[in-house]
């Protein structure tokens, strides 16, 4: 028992680290309004399947992470990534129940307030605007991918009985 629990510890930080790996990816500016949030979904997945063993420790450490690797002010995201698994594991078990369409429209609602959390703290540190109605097409398409990344991650988490 004690091995099954390690390979579901190793197997859930592995996804968490894939999703950084993608999400650190840099795009072209063309393109870059299209980039999903990988690592907040993969994220956002486990706070909502298994929120005894992913946590806000977990998403502040990827965002201080995360911060390493984007070159961004130590602690902007790991603010940002308290507050989205503050408001998905608020209320986990009523998003764990929903429809996989309802689900969709919340990570999309989700992804926007990650969105916009961004654009306030750069707003409040480097006093630049820089925001764009195409911040809707970034959280578009988090809510479309969601479905996939669910469905993925939950193949997995059926498969080596993550519990």
């Amino acid at each position: 028992m004690m091995g099954n629990n390690r390979i579901s510890i190793l197997i859930i930080w592995l996804t968490l680290l894939i999703g950084l790996c993608v999400q650190i990816i840099p795009w072209s500016p063309e393109y870059n309004m299209f980039k999903p949030h990988l690592l907040v979904l993969v994220l956002a997945y486990w706070l909502i399947a298994l929120p005894h063993r992913v946590g806000m420790s977990v998403a502040f450490l990827l965002g201080i992470v995360l911060d390493l690797f984007s070159g961004t002010l130590l602690g902007i995201h790991a603010i940002i990534f308290c507050c989205v698994a503050y408001l998905l594991m608020f209320k986990f078990q009523l998003i764990r129940n929903l429809a996989l369409w309802q689900q969709s429209i919340i990570i999309f609602a989700v992804s926007l307030c990650y969105n916009l959390l961004i654009f306030l703290l750069q707003v409040i540190i480097y006093h630049t605007v820089t925001i764009s109605p195409l911040i809707f097409i970034s959280s578009f398409v988090d809510g479309l991918l969601w479905i996939v990344i669910f469905l993925f991650l939950r193949l997995i988490r059926r498969k080596f009985a993550i519990s």
